[in-house]
């Protein structure tokens, strides 16, 4: 264990983490379930499966320790939802437009977010966790600014210079 982990035990580490971002959680867990009490379940089973891969968290503080979180409280309470919801179509139009799968159009995609994962990675530190925190977790910049420690402004600022960077990269890899 780094960082924190070094300094701490690991009992109090996991405290620390769980102090830190239950209330980050709760809202990710909030805007899916759309219920306080649901919510407040999916974050519970999200930190018992936390606590079981404890082992994954280098720094508690770090941009990927809370996308690792957010992952594990997006995924709980898609799965509290979907049990809460099992209810048969009474239409089949989902299950024919199964058929117009197009195979090279899925390739494709898949390529194309493949290739934006290698840009991102590419991306300094600071900007690329300013711009994940925004782009796949959804957060408003005063979250992110919170999260990072950081003013709004300053994010705001981060976000232009990965976008920037970003073109910059794409636009070197197509040529």
């Amino acid at each position: 264990m780094k960082g924190l982990g070094a300094i701490m035990p690991e009992q109090n580490t996991f405290e620390f983490v769980y102090e830190k971002y239950k209330r980050l959680m709760w809202r990710k867990a909030f805007d899916i379930l759309k219920d306080y009490g649901l919510a407040e379940d999916a974050v519970s089973e999200a930190f018992i499966r936390v606590y079981r891969n404890f082992h994954r968290i280098d720094d508690p503080s770090a941009p990927q320790t809370i996308s690792f979180l957010l992952t594990i409280v997006k995924n709980t309470a898609i799965n509290i939802y979907h049990k809460r919801n099992k209810v048969l179509p009474t239409d089949f139009s989902e299950f024919e437009q199964a058929d117009s799968f197009d195979m090279e159009e899925a390739v494709a995609t898949q390529d194309e977010a493949r290739r934006a994962g290698a840009l991102i990675e590419r991306l300094g530190e600071s900007e690329r966790a300013v711009f994940v925190l925004k782009y796949a977790h959804d957060l408003a910049h005063k979250e992110i600014g919170k999260i990072l420690n950081i003013t709004e402004n300053n994010v705001n600022v981060r976000l232009h210079r990965a976008k920037k960077k970003l073109a910059e990269m794409a636009k070197e890899v197509r040529q």
